[in-house]
């Protein structure tokens, strides 16, 4: 009698195809060029898998029951294993993202942060803020909301933590949605000839939060980047009234307002600012993970 054959869960599956799109990024025989874009196209699947796919089990795991359109009889269980690859695949995205940075070095090509910048640096930063990032963000302080947090789906936000080293006030938690989009996520800083120097426009905002902030009585800034993905699965109802076309429109306004699926975050979040984000926006363990280096240009 032979033995029935085991079936690979559809979803882990898909795992490993991203997988093969990291294996591209680490792959030193690729231009650097192409092997950010790979990275890039790493974060963007990920993104759209927990979306879409991710959303489907966590709400098959809310009916208690699987869904008569799909054959999955575990999804607590694949959730799990989703959880735990994930994990492992964004490590390893970190991983080449480092030895990226390195074959840039060796080109003369340095990403900074806020830290460390020669005064030429600081003041074209300063100006550069001033003059286009200033009047596109309008930063949200967080610390008195009770009520969820409606953050976007796709965009990307400063979660500041703002506090007095001396004195002893209650930290205030403010939110500053990263206008990318509108403004190049990378920007050249003046550099010699023979090399590049590039910031990200988060660290832009970082380095000018004093000029955020000036009326505060706080001191000190703790910073995290993230980015929150939500329920995009799109229902179609039933509704005779509406034809094909505007029932598919709906179902996209309806997209923007789902539950969220996954929270990313840089590793060196402030914990009570994490604690604050998981309580105001109501997420669950199987919905936060640590945000890598790589990650974020997704």
């Amino acid at each position: 009698m032979q033995t029935p054959k085991k079936n690979i869960v559809r979803d882990i599956s898909w795992l490993s195809f991203n997988a093969r799109v990291l294996q591209e990024a680490a792959d030193p025989s690729n231009p650097l060029y192409e092997r950010i874009r790979f990275l890039g196209i790493f974060s963007n699947n990920l993104d759209e898998f927990f979306r879409i796919r991710v959303a489907t089990l966590k709400r098959m795991l809310l009916l208690k029951k699987p869904s008569k359109m799909h054959l999955e009889n575990d999804p607590a269980g694949i959730l799990d294993e989703i959880q735990k690859t994930v994990m492992i695949q964004q490590q390893r995205s970190d991983r080449v993202w480092k030895d990226i940075l390195k074959e840039l070095r060796k080109r003369h090509i340095f990403f900074k942060t806020e830290t460390g910048l020669t005064k030429t640096h600081q003041q074209f930063i300063q100006e550069y803020f001033l003059r286009e990032v200033r009047p596109r963000i309008i930063p949200l302080i967080a610390g008195t909301i009770n009520s969820p947090l409606n953050l976007h789906d796709k965009s990307i936000y400063l979660a500041v933590a703002l506090f007095n080293v001396k004195k002893t006030e209650k930290s205030v938690y403010s939110l500053i949605e990263i206008p990318v989009g509108i403004l190049p996520r990378f920007i050249m800083l003046p550099s010699k000839s023979n090399r590049k120097s590039i910031i990200l426009l988060e660290d832009v905002i970082r380095f000018c939060l004093p000029s955020i902030f000036p009326f505060f009585k706080y001191d000190h800034y703790s910073t995290a980047v993230i980015k929150l993905t939500r329920d995009a699965e799109m229902d179609i109802d039933n509704d005779i009234s509406l034809n094909v076309i505007d029932q598919i429109r709906k179902g996209l306004k309806e997209r923007k307002k789902g539950k969220p699926v996954r929270l990313t975050f840089d590793q060196e979040i402030d914990p009570q600012l994490l604690q604050y984000l998981i309580h105001n926006l109501q997420l669950t363990k199987r919905v936060h993970t640590k945000m890598t280096q790589s990650s974020k240009f997704g």
